[in-house]
């Protein structure tokens, strides 16, 4: 996948479409101070514009792979296109995150776009594991990265609200103790 090109169309098609974006998944986590390699870009945007993004992502060589009221997946046989992921924010949580997202500058400073913050990487981090268990180990080591780093920053009441939200509160509460302990 070419991250510079496919970045580039998204974000300047987007601007034309009135479409209000951030970013999410692996580069998102580059923003809060994780560098892990990504195969696919990931993108919050408002659910009423899915289907302005789904008639663009078709016309542009992409296919279809999943959809549903919550999320739209899209995959190009072109190998420079690869594979676009779009969550569908329409619920409370998800609508804060993309009015709380700050623009920042990726892939170097060639461009800027939002980026959720830190803590709603957490949050949606733990839906993901939450909702695939697979994705556990990943994910909460991601979660402690984040949280190590960042945890002067971080709002603490809207993380342990996701952390309880999905009946994670213990592992908050771990989390929370091991870092005081590393200090």
């Amino acid at each position: 996948m070419d991250f510079e090109y496919v970045t580039r169309l998204m974000l300047e098609n987007f601007k034309k479409m009135g479409v209000d974006c951030a970013l999410i998944g692996g580069f998102a986590l580059h923003s809060a101070g994780i560098t892990r390699a990504t195969k696919d870009i990931d993108f919050l945007v408002k659910k009423s514009d899915a289907s302005k993004i789904k008639e663009f992502m078709l016309k542009n060589s992409y296919q279809l792979i999943h959809e549903s009221e919550d999320v739209s997946n899209y995959w190009s046989d072109l190998k420079p296109l690869g594979n676009v992921d779009f969550l569908h924010a329409h619920r409370k949580y998800s609508l804060a995150m993309l009015e709380r997202a700050v623009e920042k500058e990726i892939l170097n400073g060639r461009f800027k776009v939002k980026v959720v913050l830190p803590e709603d990487i957490i949050g949606l981090k733990i839906q993901a594991f939450v909702n695939d268990p697979k994705r556990l180990m990943q994910d909460m080591a991601d979660i402690r990265a984040i949280i190590e780093i960042n945890h002067r920053n971080l709002d603490m009441d809207l993380l342990r609200e996701y952390f309880i939200l999905f009946e994670k509160e213990k592992e908050f509460n771990f989390i929370l103790e091991n870092l005081d302990n590393a200090q």
